[in-house]
């Protein structure tokens, strides 16, 4: 039976809320951009088709809620091929907390999980640069520090969101054909809507 693809793969964006998650998966997705700041409740995800080298892949990008009475909900998700860590371009604190989220990866997420540093809303610090709370070359560093690779981008104006996912999906293929394995679909989860309730 022809499945329509020829890989599936299961990718996680990551991050504080506010970062710009969200608006990221819905502009890969589905092209759509919107504008104010809605806080993701449980976990959900978009499916996007992927064409690259002659092959189809279908991409599960999932939303990973950053409040910490979801904690629990979230690690049973840990377990994709790939993980987005998002910050905010003009918030430091984003930034600092990014990398308490890379922690997260190293203790949840599988070994072989190709992780991507992502900085957000590149068009505000392209309209002000004195917005820009994180230096690209400083972020450049401590992403290749950790041997990930670094990229920053705009959902609003759709810069370098296809990069991204492109890059993913590549590193992920070719890192299935060094290891000589082969991807089965990952058995899906079906995503819990829970309520963060906050006193």
């Amino acid at each position: 039976m022809n499945k329509g693809f020829d890989y599936l793969f299961k990718l996680l964006v990551i991050g504080d809320d506010g970062v710009g998650k969200s608006c990221f998966i819905n502009r890969s997705c589905k092209d759509t951009y919107t504008e104010g700041f809605i806080s993701s409740l449980g976990v959900d995800f978009l499916i996007k088709m992927v064409e690259l080298d002659g092959l189809c892949f279908k991409v599960q990008i999932w939303d990973m809620p950053a409040r910490a009475c979801f904690r629990n909900i979230r690690i049973p998700y840990w377990q994709s091929n790939g993980v987005f860590i998002f910050f905010d371009l003009t918030d430091r604190g984003s930034y600092e907390d990014s990398k308490k989220w890379r922690q997260e990866v190293e203790r949840y997420a599988r070994d072989n999980v190709v992780a991507v540093l992502v900085g957000a809303k590149l068009d505000l610090v392209e309209l002000n640069s004195s917005l820009r709370a994180v230096d690209y070359n400083e972020a450049k560093d401590y992403a290749e520090s950790l041997g990930i690779e670094y990229i920053e981008c705009s959902s609003k104006y759709e810069i370098d969101v296809e990069k991204c996912i492109q890059n993913m999906v590549l590193k992920i293929y070719s890192n299935s054909l060094e290891e000589e394995t082969t991807f089965v679909p990952i058995k899906q989860i079906k995503p819990k809507k829970e309520t963060c309730i906050i006193n």
